[in-house]
């Protein structure tokens, strides 16, 4: 991966000047320096302030619309501490922070970082235009007007008495988006930017494989439910809360706009773009590039969205990866927020943290005896996939045997009443599920040994349906020696955009991509053999010595929201002995 950029050591020269200059009175002054013994998951400075204080307040945009400002500064006996500070800030639906933000697994995550207060910061919660306690009309999500709007808070952060120029921003899923989003509108007094949880191409992430089968379609609020956040200083009364919310209702519903657009061409009228591209971080890629902005990613292995981590980690020089075995937004059994203030005080303080000494990927390897994410064993990286990956062909057999080449169909009918036989979770970290008896599996033996597979395995499988379309979805399994089965890694794909294409951005080596256009769309003729290429999730996981890998493929995944009208009671052969799956394994 590349070195730091001229634009940071200059950065970093720029601040051990300006110390040299306020200290030369008293001698010769040594770079800021991290406390011993301060490393990855260990960062602890002494804190430098016990209290804070919050004001809240409207901040005018270009064309008029009033955002909801929070901020959080450091304070001494009970007044905004002098002297002026860098500032965090996070581009979020309301100002608003909930409990359960910073608690269970997401125990000092990124919605902790308010509390760096404590270590000289000032932190700051700007709700986006159209939602929450700001005004104006939410305009699909994480377009244009969102990014020109953090370019302004981002330069008028930078530039209040109490600022000292550094600004950083953080945020995890839609805010994720949103600091990426800040990136490609290259505001100068941006120094840094970690996010989690984000899209670098939105169609890939919210429909992958061409098929709508995750979570959520993003916010759509009542006037009531607006009513529900806390109003901003001075709007006791919530008269203005209240003028916001009623001013919301004019977007259009987030769920329509995603349904109305089933290519990655779309073009949405309720927005008037091809909305997909529009929204998509990776649209901007040579901006981000340009910007020269240091990008922490965090990502987790139960995540919808992991993949859209490493290509940003594949696609923008010099940017940072650390994954673990979490749902979306977790970081159960690591201290996020002190990797975090590692990360900010590099490069808005200029003390040397040692994070730019490390491999800038690091990840870890859960196993089915892990209960939780707690213990964590982090491993390090310099490339994705890391060093020592080796990508491992297997077939899936007529017999029903992973690796073997045996010859045979494996039909099998779909069944969309089929549910999870445990709670499989809701929202954002709704998680697939092993349904016994839905589609066809492929088992192998019992491994001999402990085997990793990190990366991204791929699928490639010739089948047949007895309709023009159908959704396959595929699952990467571990099954225990007493027959339970863990889903270690999912994909799908729909059968009608089948075609692959190259990739417009980086991708790991032999990840195919779909373009997906409508001019793409490629019914088949029932029973007519069709051949989809396509990769699942990424992955680190352990399979133990004594479990069988198994890949099961269905025709439906119960937590769809887009199925093909005819789907129920179709037909699906998989053809055993030339389907494979491609398996990442580590030695």
């Amino acid at each position: 991966m590349p070195g730091r950029s001229p634009r940071r050591r200059f950065t970093g020269l720029v601040a051990l000047a300006t110390l040299l200059v306020l200290t030369a009175c008293t001698g010769p002054a040594a770079a800021p320096a991290a406390p011993d013994g301060a490393g990855f998951g260990t960062y602890r400075p002494e804190k430098q302030f016990t209290e804070r204080v919050t004001e809240s307040f409207y901040l005018p945009m270009r064309d008029g619309t009033r955002l909801a400002v929070k901020l959080d500064r450091p304070a001494v006996d009970g007044r905004a501490a002098e002297g002026s500070f860098p500032v965090l800030w996070q581009h979020s639906l309301s100002i608003d922070r909930k409990p359960e933000d910073g608690a269970g697994p997401k125990t000092g995550g990124i919605q902790t970082i308010p509390t760096l207060t404590d270590d000289g910061y000032v932190v700051a919660q700007v709700a986006r235009r159209g939602n929450g306690q700001s005004f104006g009309v939410r305009r699909g999500y994480n377009d244009r007007l969102e990014a020109g709007d953090a370019y302004e808070v981002t330069e008028w952060l930078g530039t209040q008495p109490w600022s000292d120029g550094n600004v950083g921003m953080y945020g995890c899923s839609n805010t994720g988006d949103a600091a990426m989003h800040s990136l490609t509108v290259r505001p100068p007094r941006l120094k840094a930017v970690l996010a989690g949880c984000f899209s670098w191409d939105k169609y890939d992430a919210w429909r992958v494989g061409g098929i709508s089968a995750q979570w959520g379609f993003g916010p759509s609020r009542t006037v009531e439910q607006d009513l529900a956040n806390n109003p901003v200083d001075g709007d006791a009364d919530k008269t203005l809360l209240r003028e916001a919310a009623v001013e919301h209702q004019k977007a259009a519903p987030l769920a329509d706009m995603w349904r109305g657009m089933p290519f990655r061409d779309s073009f949405s009228p309720l927005v008037a773009s091809k909305f997909w591209s529009e929204g998509s971080v990776g649209s901007y890629a040579d901006q981000i590039r340009a910007a020269d902005v240091p990008v922490y990613v965090i990502g987790g292995w139960r995540d919808e969205l992991r993949g859209q981590g490493i290509a940003t980690l594949l696609n923008v020089p010099g940017s940072r990866l650390l994954v673990g075995p979490w749902k979306h937004c977790e970081n159960a059994g690591f201290g996020l927020v002190e990797e975090a203030h590692r990360f900010f005080d590099t490069h808005l303080k200029g003390i040397d943290t040692g994070i730019d000494d490390e491999p800038p990927i690091r990840y870890a390897t859960p196993a089915s005896d892990l209960p939780d994410a707690t213990g964590l064993q982090w491993k390090s990286a310099d490339t994705w996939p890391p060093a020592g990956t080796t990508a491992t062909p297997r077939a899936l057999g007529g017999d029903g045997v992973l690796g073997s080449t045996a010859p045979g169909a494996r039909p099998f009918t779909v069944d969309t009443a089929a549910g999870c036989p445990q709670d499989p979770g809701s929202g954002s970290t709704i998680q697939p599920c092993h349904i016994p008896g839905a589609g066809t599996s492929f088992t192998g033996a019992a491994a001999e040994r402990d085997t990793e597979i990190t990366g991204t395995p791929v699928l490639d499988l010739t089948v047949s349906v007895d309709r023009t379309d159908a959704h396959v979805f595929a699952y990467l399994e571990d099954v225990a020696p007493d027959g339970s089965t863990t889903v270690i890694t999912e994909g799908r794909q729909q059968v009608s955009l089948r075609a692959t294409a190259p990739a417009p951005y980086a991708l790991p080596d032999g990840v195919p991509w779909h373009r997906a256009f409508a001019a793409d769309a490629a019914p088949v003729a029932p029973g007519e053999p069709a051949r989809l290429q396509f990769a699942m999730l990424p992955t680190s996981y352990l399979v133990p010595a004594g479990h069988r890998i198994q890949v099961t493929v269905t025709g439906h995944d119960p937590r769809e929201t887009g199925e093909l009208p005819d789907a129920d009671g179709s037909r699906i052969e998989v053809a055993g002995g030339t389907s494979t799956i491609t398996l990442p394994e580590r030695s």
